[in-house]
């Protein structure tokens, strides 16, 4: 299946890609569903719950320890899949790409990893538009290491002000830690310049790009980002699976995080000794199925092209945002200069959580609350937002059911 956007049928492609997600048929509430939270996680499409159905039912064992033939396949699947991953974000080598149980727990990886290589008064540089996962680890690595956790500003539109940015770093900046794209306001960051910035003054750089890579292409070697994190269940995969891509020569340097089985090469009482990255980083069994799942959603978004990908949802953004606005009594949180595919706003006089009940009522199923990013909603002084996020499969008739029942809402509360 190879689907582009055509431009004299553009919605023949749309009904395509929507006839890949099952559930996007199943009613909700007797209503059709209009799937708008894809920044909390995405449908799956039948490949990908295909590949693992076909795993548990072909191929179960596990990796790098048997010699039997159900080890060996399921084995080529993993190290396929991770094969994979590195084509997918263009790393170097396959050995650069880590399998962690999804973004945060790669970010914890590095923090409690390589956080051990830094020294009390080290600098780690954040923003104030970053999700807990890139906020709690550097803080537990202050309090454990000593280092200073310094935080950019954001704008009121929802940007990082370049040079807010460029004069927050200095020589005792150790690490950078930063979002590729907001998952509260959608906010895309000109990372290829920050990294460049921070590595002049010889600071390593960690991209947080959970939002990012089921949106844009991602190269990491181009962008020459130090570490870059994602999760499978935002880029259409299974959950409990994702990436920690690192340079080899930082993997090399940095101690595991975790022991146990498969990340040795020998084991005495008095002493262990550690396989090489990426192995030293996965102890334990890992989500063997869900690694095979993650590798079938990259093929998925390969087939079907970043280009119509980006076309289909930046003109879906577009007609989302001329609507909401077109409704005076909805306020949009964030107006950032470049936005992907997420929208926060709040209803006037009705608390978000609210909205979310009643639109789940009309089908809508959208995200309200804090969004895992509370700096932010102190920032703009609300305690949560109505989070509409977009996928490739969403359409208009997903985005006029959601203002028919902002509508409702509105009428519900007069």
């Amino acid at each position: 299946m190879k689907s582009g956007l055509p431009q004299n049928d553009p919605e023949s492609a749309i009904k395509a890609w929507r006839k890949a997600f099952p559930i996007l048929f199943l009613p909700v509430r007797g209503k059709r569903l209009a799937y708008l939270d894809n920044g909390a996680t995405t449908q799956k499409p039948s490949t990908v719950i295909e590949s693992l159905e076909r795993y548990y039912g072909e191929t179960n064992a596990n990796v790098h320890r048997g010699v039997h033939d159900l080890s060996e396949r399921a084995t080529a699947a993993y190290e396929q899949a991770r094969a994979g991953m590195a084509d997918f974000i263009g790393a170097s080598a396959p050995e650069e790409i880590i399998f962690t149980r999804g973004t945060t727990e790669a970010i914890n990886l590095v923090a409690w990893s390589y956080g051990e290589l830094l020294n009390p008064g080290d600098e780690v540089l954040i923003s104030a538009l970053e999700h807990h996962s890139n906020i709690v680890p550097w803080q537990m690595l202050r309090d454990r290491r000593g280092i200073t956790l310094k935080v950019v500003p954001i704008t009121r539109e929802g940007d990082i002000n370049p040079d807010d940015f460029s004069s927050a770093l200095s020589e005792k900046t150790a690490l950078v830690a930063l979002a590729h794209v907001s998952n509260a306001l959608g906010t895309v960051n000109p990372i290829a310049d920050m990294i460049a910035q921070a590595h002049a003054q010889g600071a390593v750089v960690l991209i947080d790009g959970a939002q990012a890579v089921a949106h844009m292409p991602v190269e990491v070697q181009k962008l020459d980002c130090d570490f870059y994190a994602f999760s499978g269940h935002k880029m259409y995969g299974p959950t409990g699976i994702g990436v920690l891509y690192g340079k080899s020569s930082l993997l090399e340097r940095m101690p595991p995080w975790q022991g146990g089985g498969d990340m040795i090469r020998t084991v005495e009482f008095e002493r262990s000794t550690y396989a090489p990255p990426p192995y030293k980083f996965e102890a334990g069994t890992p989500h063997i199925a869900g690694a095979i799942g993650m590798g079938k959603a990259a093929e998925y978004i390969r087939q079907v092209g970043f280009a119509p990908i980006m076309e289909h949802e930046t003109i879906l953004l577009d007609y989302a945002l001329q609507q909401l606005q077109s409704l005076e009594f909805i306020r949009l949180i964030g107006t950032p200069q470049v936005r992907s595919s997420a929208i926060s706003f709040i209803v006037t006089d009705v608390h978000p959580h609210d909205v979310g009940t009643i639109l789940d009522h009309h089908g809508v199923a959208i995200r309200a609350g804090h969004h895992c990013a509370m700096p932010v909603m102190q920032f703009y002084q609300v305690p949560a937002t109505v989070r509409a996020s977009f996928a490739l499969y969403n359409n208009h008739e997903d985005v006029d059911q959601l203002i028919d029942s902002l509508q409702q809402v509105r009428e519900m509360f007069g």
